[in-house]
């Protein structure tokens, strides 16, 4: 969602600017042409060259350090399209809260008229001195948009709150301030990674499922617009930002949080893969092995789909299934569709290498209602979300 955006990251004079290489590679990864500012005390910590290598673009640390004339800080101002101050000092903070312009980020802040990202980053006094507050406070009321800083050990070995987040926390952020938006107003839940079913306190069902395309969803909903709540099983991958989530473990427990909660929802995206049976008899202890062999009676796990098809009425407006198959992909995808009178189904064939489960590409044919379907090449998981998401938006306006 970052390509082509012209997004100017500016690091002030603190130990946490070691961090805002990791954000930089972030966004060049992500598509993002990115220039850095640096203030003088900045290169005290991490030098330009650093950052040059990683953006390939010149790295600037004062309004006069090339020949001739120079308005850089007017050029950049007018063609970016976000600023990111990461780390943003209490010294920093104070200056644009006032309208300092007395070097060249600070300049550059000023003339600019994208918007701005703050990131915080101090010793936890110095975060809640109420003067800081006060300057804080005083960008926010002006629309610059200002991040928490996390609570943990800081770099003066006291604890609380004033660390810089971590590069992936502030990135999820970028992207909703500068995605489209256009799924604003609405909302959408969304199902990911596995469930399990105990067998006994120490075993249980379950299957291969990472919940990487789940939380690539989310976090795209989340990043155009819209109020998410993701119902994860236990996953591997890292909670989206700013996405109001619900954990789960077993399918019963999954199926009582959607539907309870999807009619309040204008989309239920469900990307979970549900254990389909579960033993009958849960052992409340440990079963010891012997040497005969040991069946296990398994039953049904509840359809959550087939359930929420059931009882829909007029909301969820949009109910969207994923088919993991391993042959004959389209008729069972197909089979599901309607089955469960889903408005489209995502199918894809965990069998290949490159789709599927625990990897980052996939494969998938979008097979909608009407008997239309439509084959994407292969992708990075969060690409494939936002194909996914376009048709969300289209079907929902």
């Amino acid at each position: 969602m970052l390509e082509n955006k012209q997004i100017i990251v500016g690091v002030t004079g603190g130990i946490a600017a070691y961090k805002a290489a990791e954000l930089v590679r972030l966004l060049v990864r992500g598509g993002a042409n990115v220039k850095v500012a640096m203030t003088r005390h900045a290169t005290q910590f991490v030098a330009p060259l650093t950052f040059e290598a990683l953006t390939g673009n010149r790295v600037v640390t004062a309004m006069f350090d090339q020949e001739g004339v120079s308005m850089a800080h007017i050029t950049w101002a007018q063609e970016s399209d976000l600023i990111v101050i990461a780390p943003a000092t209490a010294n920093f903070v104070a200056k644009i809260a006032h309208g300092i312009a007395d070097d060249f980020l600070s300049t550059l802040v000023v003339a600019s008229t994208a918007p701005v990202l703050v990131c915080p980053a101090m010793n936890n006094r110095m975060y809640e001195n109420p003067v800081v507050q006060q300057n804080l406070q005083s960008l926010k009321n002006r629309g610059i948009q200002v991040m928490e800083p996390a609570q943990g050990a800081l770099a003066c070995r006291s604890e609380g709150k004033g660390r810089l987040p971590e590069a992936q926390e502030i990135f999820d952020n970028i992207e909703a301030l500068i995605g489209p938006h256009d799924l604003s107003g609405k909302k959408i839940m969304v199902t990911a990674g596995p469930t399990i079913e105990p067998i006994d306190p120490v075993r249980f069902i379950s299957n291969r499922s990472s919940g990487k395309m789940g939380y690539a969803i989310a976090k795209v909903a989340r990043a155009r617009g819209a109020k998410v709540l993701l119902v994860t099983g236990p996953a591997s991958a890292d909670t989206p930002s700013g996405v109001n989530t619900v954990k789960v473990r077993t399918a019963e427990e999954m199926k009582d949080v959607v539907l309870d909660k999807a009619p309040n929802f204008d989309a239920v995206i469900m990307a979970a893969a549900v254990v389909d049976y579960r033993p009958k008899r849960y052992h409340e202890q440990k079963i010891k092995k012997t040497e005969g062999d040991l069946s296990l009676e398994l039953e049904r796990t509840p359809d959550i789909l087939k359930e929420l098809a059931i009882s829909r009425d007029k909301h969820p407006r949009l109910v969207v299934g994923f088919a993991a198959e391993t042959e004959a992909l389209i008729e069972h995808a197909r089979e599901k569709l309607v089955q469960k009178n889903l408005d489209m189904i995502v199918a894809n064939d965990v069998s290949r290498t490159d789709a599927g489960f625990e990897v980052d590409t996939n494969v998938v044919k979008i097979i909608y209602k009407d008997g239309t379907i439509e084959e994407l090449p292969l992708m990075s998981k969060e690409q494939v979300a936002v194909q996914i998401l376009d048709r969300v938006a289209e079907s929902l306006d």
